[in-house]
């Protein structure tokens, strides 16, 4: 079974239905026994807000973590920590699933389906082929598909909440071009995220750089700093073991930059401290940025589409005539273009597309190009919009450096803007709910019982 299917049946539990017999039951680590066939009742492990998540959500969510880590084990932190961790992570999903239930998103059936095909099609399977797995698995299909269903509430809420905060001017995109910090390339980073509760006291804040101190010195006792992420690190990252990808400098924290440019490969930070808590990086790899050279096609086509007057089979007859005409008979491809193509766009230049990169006009054509040399001309091929015979006149390469740097830094001041208003979202959302962890050894250690956590 493919990572990507592992990854969604994670959190499969947390879409689970409450049933009505669930119960409170006090004995954390000794269930009570039903009285009939002597089967364990449910019991609630945490209420979050008018809901609650049930001891057989949590196990189903730890058993898909240790499966997903089922060739390296060693890499998980110690069970009851990790219960910890895959519960936080079910508390904040519970809590913008409901928010966003609040804000009137839904998701209907078709999306569902359509996310259903999806994953199949990553995993290379068909849907029954799916369903068969996840059911192997020991979930049932119906909860497999409300936890898509929650992925995609969940991403719509997070859309809502950035659309209107996320601002981007010229000036912006300017500044970071000509900073130094965009001009020193890209770094590889990870990260070890040890969080602190908005309002926090003093001793949550000692609490907390305990636990960073103790990341660092595990990882300095030999501990790989992967590992170490997953067993210390709050990030809701932490169970990928805190891998932050290739990222320019730029899109780097201000608050950081000075401290990983003194940096090389392989160095670790101390912990450092930040409005949201303490943050341990590890320099990964780094890189120069390149001058991005792009292919471009020059080519021409004819495109016969079916109509009311003309059927699929006639358009690619007459396609087929006119391929004949131009190889064979050596007619003007650019006077068979004006009098016989349907593409508005093309048909009165002659069926010149212009100047354009490979993918401009779709995968399909996109593939007759490659196979291409100058001035060849294509046999008759199908697209959704009909019967188009194509030829390449020519080909250059062109300097995008400039285009494609002012679109990365656009999308860098959007994704950083957008992550903040995230970051800062989520934790409003949580210093307004209710949460009650019920079982005192899934608490964190500066966490509360009772409370708004």
């Amino acid at each position: 079974m493919k990572q990507t299917l592992a990854l969604f049946l994670l959190a499969i539990a947390a879409a689970t239905v409450v049933p009505a017999h669930a119960q409170l039951l006090p004995q954390a680590s000794q269930p009570a026994q039903a009285a009939a066939g002597d089967q364990p009742l449910d019991r609630i492990v945490a209420v979050v807000d008018d809901g609650v998540i049930l001891q057989s959500e949590l196990d189903d969510a730890v058993r898909a973590v240790q499966q997903q880590y089922a060739n390296s084990p060693t890499q998980l932190p110690p069970l009851n920590v990790l219960r910890r961790q895959v519960l936080d992570r079910l508390i904040l999903m519970r809590l913008q699933v409901n928010k966003a239930a609040d804000q009137g998103i839904r998701v209907s059936d078709a999306e569902v389906d359509q996310a259903v095909a999806g994953v199949a099609q990553q995993n290379r399977m068909t849907v029954d082929q799916l369903r068969a797995a996840v059911q192997q698995s020991g979930a049932s299909f119906a909860a497999f598909r409300r936890q898509l269903s929650e992925q995609l509430l969940v991403q719509r809420l997070h859309d809502s909440v950035v659309r209107d905060s996320v601002q981007i001017t010229d000036s912006e995109i300017n500044n970071l071009l000509s900073s130094p910090s965009y001009k020193a390339g890209e770094v590889h980073l990870a990260h070890i995220q040890v969080g602190i509760p908005a309002g926090a006291s003093p001793a949550d804040i000692q609490a907390a750089q305990a636990k960073a101190a103790a990341a660092i010195k595990a990882i300095q006792g030999g501990m790989d700093f992967n590992a170490a992420a997953i067993r210390y690190s709050d990030a809701q990252d932490a169970l990928d073991g805190g891998d932050l990808g290739w990222r320019r400098m730029d899109e780097v924290p201000p608050a950081f930059t000075d401290t990983i440019a003194s940096m090389k490969p392989g160095d670790i930070t101390p912990a450092l401290r930040g409005p949201t808590g303490f943050t341990i990086l590890k320099l990964v790899g780094q890189r120069q940025p390149q001058r991005q050279m792009v292919t471009e096609y020059h080519a021409r086509q004819i495109l016969i589409s079916p109509s009311e007057l003309i059927t699929p089979e006639q358009a690619q007859q007459k396609a087929q005539e006119l391929y004949d005409r131009i190889v064979n008979k050596h007619e003007d491809f650019a006077k068979l273009a004006k009098e016989n193509s349907k593409d508005d766009t093309t048909a009165n230049a002659g069926g010149d597309m212009g100047w354009f990169a490979q993918q401009a006009w779709g995968a399909t054509i996109a593939q007759q190009l490659a196979a291409l040399k100058p001035e060849q001309v294509s046999r008759p091929f199908q697209t959704e919009a009909g019967w188009h015979i194509l030829q390449l006149l020519g080909t250059r390469q062109v300097d995008r450096t400039d285009e494609i740097a002012r679109n990365q830094a656009r999308q860098a001041i959007g994704n950083r803007k957008a992550e903040q208003a995230y970051d800062d979202f989520l934790r409003q959302l949580k210093a307004s709910a209710y949460i009650k962890v019920m079982v005192p050894e899934l608490r964190n250690p500066d966490q509360p019982g009772h409370g708004n956590a």
